[in-house]
C-alpha cells in the first residue's frame, strides 16, 4: 500500500481523508512542511501539502533525495511552490476547483457582516447594549459590484450579486461573454464600484492589484473583499487608506503574510505583524482565517480529488491537474 505524507493535518483534514479513503496509508503530521521536517516524509511516495507549506527549493530537494515522487497539493494555489526546482524530479498535482459556491457565498456573506455591522451589532446585544448608534449601513441593490476575475468562484459571485438587484462590473484579462455584466479596465472598474471582490489567482500580473494606485481611484464609501490570495492586496497600502478614510472598509478571508499566522490558535501569543494587529483593531475591517473554502462539500470534493489525482499518478493515466513550472 503507497504511503502519503499528509502535513500541516487538522482535525476536518482527518475526518474527511480518512472518510474518503480506500487505497492508502496516510501518515498525518500537524507540522507544516518546510525544509526542517520534510524528511518525516522518508518511505512515502507522495506528501498532501497546503496553502502554506513552504515548498521551496531545498526542501524539494530533500523530498526527492528521499524518493518523493509526488506532491498532491489539497487546494487550488500554488504560488507557495517553487515550481521551477520542481521541474523533472516531483510531479505537482492540485486540486483546481471544489466548491465555488463556498467561496463566494463566504465572500458575500463577509460583505453583509462589514456593511450591516453584524459583528458589532452581536458583541453589544450580548452585554445587552442594544443600541442601534453606529450599525448604518446602505443597500446593496442597486449598488455596482466590481469583480475582479471571473472564473467559476467569480460567475457564481456574480450570480449572487444579481441576486440583491446589483449592477455588476467585471475585469479579466479573458473576459467571458456573461448575461448582464459589463467588462471594463480594472481602473474604471476602481472607479465606479460600491464594492471591489477580488477572485482572481496570484501571479506576477496580479501581485498587488489593489495598490496605493487602485485605492487612490476607489470612492471613499468602497469596501474591499478579498477571499483569493493575499498577495493581491498591499496591506501597507490598505491599512494607511483605511486611516485616512480614504475606503469605507475592508473584508479580509486571506492576507500576505498569513504562513504561520492562520490556521492556528494565537490566543495566548503575543502577535508581532503590527499591520494585521491593526486591522484587526479597526472598527470597519473584519478579518476572517482563511474559511472560504471550509463547508462540508469543499472538504469532500478536496479529499476526493486529491485522492484520484494520486491515483492517476500511480496508473500512468493523463495528469489533468499537473502544474508545470512554465504555469504562472
Amino acid at each position: 500500500m503507497e504511503k502519503i505524507a499528509f502535513f500541516d493535518a487538522k482535525p476536518y483534514d482527518k475526518e474527511w481523508f480518512d472518510r474518503i479513503n480506500k487505497n492508502f496509508e496516510i501518515r498525518y503530521f500537524e507540522g507544516r512542511l518546510r525544509p526542517e521536517n520534510a524528511r518525516l516524509a522518508d518511505g512515502c511516495k507522495a506528501v498532501c501539502a497546503f496553502v502554506n507549506d513552504v515548498i521551496n527549493a531545498k526542501t524539494i530537494d530533500i523530498l526527492a533525495e528521499m524518493k518523493v515522487e509526488v506532491i498532491l497539493m489539497r487546494c487550488a494555489g500554488y504560488n507557495n511552490i517553487a515550481l521551477s526546482a520542481a521541474k523533472d524530479k516531483i510531479k505537482i498535482l492540485r486540486v483546481p476547483a471544489y466548491s465555488p459556491y463556498a467561496v463566494a457565498e463566504h465572500a458575500m456573506g463577509l460583505i453583509l457582516a462589514l456593511n450591516r455591522r453584524i459583528p458589532r451589532a452581536y458583541i453589544r446585544t450580548r452585554d445587552f447594549n442594544f443600541s442601534l448608534v453606529g450599525l448604518t449601513g446602505f443597500d446593496l441593490h442597486g449598488k455596482t459590484a466590481g469583480v475582479i476575475g471571473t472564473g467559476r468562484i467569480g460567475q457564481v459571485f456574480i450570480d449572487i450579486c444579481k441576486g440583491f438587484g446589483m449592477e455588476i462590473l467585471a475585469h479579466d484579462p479573458r473576459p467571458a461573454k456573461i448575461d448582464g455584466v459589463e467588462f471594463v479596465e480594472k481602473e474604471e472598474l476602481f472607479k465606479r464600484s460600491d464594492i471591489i471582490s477580488l477572485h482572481c489567482p496570484l501571479t506576477r500580473e496580479t501581485r498587488y492589484i489593489i495598490d496605493e494606485g487602485a485605492i487612490a481611484l476607489m470612492k471613499k464609501s468602497a469596501l474591499i473583499v478579498n477571499t483569493s490570495r493575499g498577495q493581491l492586496i498591499d496591506s501597507d497600502a490598505l491599512l494607511s487608506a483605511l486611516n485616512e478614510k480614504r475606503i469605507g472598509g475592508a473584508a479580509l478571508d486571506v492576507y500576505e503574510e498569513e504562513s504561520g499566522l492562520f490556521f492556528e490558535d494565537n490566543s495566548d501569543k503575543i502577535v508581532t505583524d503590527e499591520v494585521i494587529s491593526l486591522l484587526v483593531s479597526r472598527p470597519n475591517v473584519i478579518i476572517t482565517s482563511h474559511q472560504a473554502f471550509l463547508t462540508e462539500e469543499a472538504l469532500r470534493a478536496i479529499a476526493e480529488v486529491t485522492l484520484q489525482n494520486f491515483e492517476d499518478f500511480l496508473q500512468g493515466r493523463e495528469l489533468v491537474n499537473e502544474v508545470k513550472a512554465n504555469q504562472n
